[in-house]
């Protein structure tokens, strides 16, 4: 009996000892490949003929050998990336065209510095950029936040405290801040950090719109009763997360956005109703005024993509 009993334990030790050794080198596996220092969040911009653009990327791992992630460009919406391509100090990887006509792939390449990138992006169109990149804030607050006095950003009888991005179609007319067509954004002159926001607003059957949280983050405004929720549709952090529940209104009809925004966290309702609670917000969004993250910034409202009105705006500044 002793003889079987030594040989079973001989046997159990064999095997623990094996799926020690397995387990320890498949998380020594693991833990070199965490180690790839290209991962995390960049925030870029991009330079052409003079002239600034932001862009954002993220890069995650998938397995053990593959490097993926997500590029934000200076429109549209974030798109995935299959592969990244890095051997330890060059990386590139090549998307298929969003909004381009062109069939061709954009093409990103650039060397990485440790906490910076410099390098190239190829668009589909041809269209040549240069670019700089810095790892994004994780902008983490370190205690609740006490709140201040609201302010009404609009008063109802004219533009004072907004700009135009461009030449100014916008109007304040019977206490709406009005767009009645495509044509320039339009954005406060004070910049805020973290805040809660009230904005009330309505558009014709189709049109399009957005309001972007310190110039950087879009909730979406667009026509879309009926439809499922999407990261493309009313009450989504455009490209980036989806609202659990479509609350739209007929077109034509006041809707209201209540957002309070502390450092990445959004919370979001949409018609007196939470659609989105307390969510990470990756990065910018297309169209974003720049990629510094870090900093304060206005509220934006987009007037490019079709008619919309405004009423009811007001802000609560964190202290």
């Amino acid at each position: 009996m002793k003889k079987i009993s030594f040989l079973r334990c001989g046997i159990l030790f064999t095997f623990c000892f094996s799926l020690f050794t397995f387990s320890k080198a498949n998380t020594g596996a693991r833990n070199k490949y965490f180690e790839s220092p290209l991962e995390g969040r960049w925030d870029l911009t991009l330079y052409n003929s003079g002239k600034m653009s932001p862009a954002w990327l993220e890069v995650h791992h998938s397995g053990l050998h593959t490097l993926v992630g997500q590029f934000v460009g200076s429109g549209g919406s974030a798109r995935p990336i299959s592969k990244v391509n890095f051997d330890g100090v060059k990386l590139n990887f090549a998307i298929p065209p969003q909004w381009d006509p062109s069939p061709n792939d954009m093409v990103f390449e650039a060397v990485f510095q440790g906490d910076s990138l410099s390098g190239t992006i190829v668009e589909s169109n041809g269209k040549h950029y240069t670019l700089t990149g810095v790892r994004a804030p994780l902008l983490i607050r370190q205690s609740d936040p006490v709140w201040g006095q609201e302010i009404k950003l609009f008063d109802g009888t004219d533009l004072k405290g907004w700009h135009a991005s461009g030449p100014n179609q916008w109007k304040a007319e019977d206490g709406i801040m009005r767009n009645p067509s495509s044509g320039s954004n339009i954005m406060t002159d004070q910049v805020f950090g973290d805040f809660k926001l009230h904005i009330e607003f309505r558009y014709p059957k189709g049109s399009n719109s957005g309001v972007y949280l310190r110039g950087r983050y879009e909730i979406q405004i667009v026509d879309s009763k009926g439809m499922e929720p999407s990261r493309d549709l009313l009450g989504a952090i455009y490209g980036f997360i989806a609202p659990t529940e479509m609350m739209a209104k007929d077109a034509g009809e006041w809707q209201s956005y209540d957002v309070t925004l502390i450092g990445r966290l959004v919370t979001l309702a949409v018609n007196g109703k939470t659609v989105i609670c307390n969510q990470v917000i990756p990065g910018i969004t297309g169209g974003a005024i720049n990629s510094s993250e870090g900093e304060p910034g206005p509220i934006f409202i987009q007037g490019d993509h079709g008619a919309v009105d405004f009423r009811n705006i007001l802000i609560t500044p964190a202290k």
